[in-house]
């Protein structure tokens, strides 16, 4: 008996999970109904968010869409160079620790809401507030397409495209929209909490399915020997190159993501921020390694892909697993809300986030400035909710596979990175230097992106952040601070 997806189980599983994230946003809006919505109490849950679902949270925004159904699909391609996947997640966390402990402190000592409100606050220059809030918009809006690509890809090749591309952006994006628009990071963190665990169990399930029915990794790898020895070989210089390059890459800017720091704001203590972060420490292991094991059986289970079908590695495998028994069946419906799951919580994190910069950094801080806290909040979702309609246009027609849309976000977002990270240590950094250093970083990173210009297989955004970081750095020593600032920046820095 066929008992792969039908579109019965497919709409069924889709109602079943949307049903359960409205109900968190609609239970946390009236739980905190009589709480005064204002800006650290919608955007940063009151900053009281305890260790587990703190964890979580990250979990949620780290882990999104592209580790299950764009990673799989890109260890297929390019066999076991995308190890590399692992040591991404792996010094993610390390890039936190760089500055996250400190930022927390700082953060709580002048009530930050905002990625922005440390950039305003330390170098207190309207041209780097305004460009690193554009910069930090840019990825946002960037990851969220690619989150609404994921949606309508990921269930397209679970139900066998039974459920329409469209249909299921158009249900979850709504869903998302309101439990967001209710709850705020109440809701993401808790739907976050659901979803990780979905997305856990849904991962672990898969691997075990496809060790069953597709046979091991180490076969596996036998067979790719024989049919494409090249995705078993060692990388040869520029190979190695391109793999630091994207460690380098993906280290920096995943760690500056605008919605992870607003999460380091979030925490309820420095002690349940140094404990997510240690948690997360093991997570690759249990996630990126295991869809890295699922892309490199796949190349067994279904040779000779192109990359546009390879893209739905994750549906097929599944597909064909929920075909051999009830169990599976069942079990691969619960894999089937896991990655729904997992990239709507990414999703949630980003529109969150990018409300936010418009409605206090750009709304309340420029534009209307006697602007009451609910206004500006009913501003961040009226204009969030336009992006999406906006990003929704653009997801009909993907302009590029998942993996290119993952990678292209940190080009210009990494650019901020100096801000943060040398600016939260170095007192002596200045402002003009910074926004020099920012610009020509954003321009030469945005020309080598948009021409495919890589050379020596370095990133386009390294080759901004290089000439970024130098000329905030060599120009800092030319331009002279005022004892005030000094003094400011002292009092500011101080930890």
């Amino acid at each position: 008996m066929d008992l792969a997806f039908s579109g019965t189980s497919g709409i069924i599983i889709m109602l079943a999970y949307g049903l359960i994230m409205l109900a968190i946003g609609i239970f946390t809006y009236l739980q905190n109904r009589g709480i005064h919505q204002s800006n650290k109490e919608f955007y940063l849950g009151g900053g009281k968010i305890g260790v587990i679902v703190l964890f979580f949270t990250f979990f949620a925004t780290q882990y999104s869409g592209n580790t299950i159904v764009g990673y799989a699909p890109t260890a297929y391609r390019m066999g076991f160079f995308w190890l590399q996947s692992i040591t991404f997640f792996i010094l993610i966390v390390i890039g936190y620790l760089l500055f996250a402990p400190r930022l927390y402190v700082i953060s709580k000592r002048f009530q930050f809401i905002t990625p922005s409100d440390f950039i305003e606050k330390r170098f207190q220059s309207k041209n780097v507030t305004i460009l690193a809030s554009i910069l930090m918009l840019y990825g946002l809006g960037n990851y969220l397409l690619e989150q609404i690509v994921a949606i309508g890809q990921g269930v397209s090749g679970l139900t066998g495209g039974t459920v329409p591309y469209q249909a299921a952006v158009i249900f979850f994006v709504t869903i998302m929209i309101i439990y967001g628009w209710l709850g705020g990071m109440r809701s993401v963190a808790y739907t976050d909490t659901m979803q990780g665990i979905a997305l856990l169990v849904g991962v672990i399930i898969l691997f075990i399915g496809s060790i069953i029915y597709f046979g091991s990794v180490g076969e596996a790898t036998e067979y790719a020997a024989q049919i494409s020895p090249e995705k078993l070989g060692v990388p040869d210089f520029e190979g190695v190159v391109v793999w630091f390059s994207m460690l380098i890459l993906v280290t920096i800017g995943a760690a500056i993501y605008p919605h992870a720091i607003q999460r380091i704001y979030a925490a309820g203590s420095e002690l349940s921020l140094k404990r997510s972060l240690t948690w997360m420490a093991w997570a690759p292991f249990i996630t990126s390694g295991v869809v890295f094991l699922i892309g490199i059986i796949g190349i067994k289970a279904f040779p000779g892909l192109s990359e546009a079908e390879s893209e739905q590695l994750v549906g097929m495998m599944a597909n064909h697993i929920a075909s051999q028994n009830g169990f599976f069946y069942w079990a691969m419906i619960i894999l089937f809300g896991g990655i729904i799951a997992a990239i709507v919580s990414t999703a949630d994190s980003v529109l969150l986030t990018l409300s936010s910069v418009i409605s206090k950094d750009i709304y309340g801080r420029y534009i209307n400035k006697e602007a009451n806290d609910q206004k500006q909040i009913l501003v961040g979702k009226t204009v969030g909710v336009l992006i999406v309609i906006g990003l929704l246009y653009l997801a009909w027609n993907p302009p590029a596979t998942l993996y290119r849309i993952f990678i292209l976000k940190f080009e210009l977002l990494i650019q901020v990175a100096p801000a943060f990270i040398l600016g939260i240590y170095w007192k002596n950094l200045h402002a003009k230097a910074v926004f020099i250093g920012m610009v020509i970083g954003t321009l030469i990173a945005s020309y080598m992106a948009f021409n495919g210009l890589k050379p020596y297989g370095i990133a386009s955004g390294l080759w901004g952040l290089g000439v970024n970081t130098i000329f905030a750095v060599g120009l800092s020593f030319y331009f002279k601070q005022t004892k005030e600032e000094k003094l400011r920046l002292e009092e500011t820095l101080t930890v």
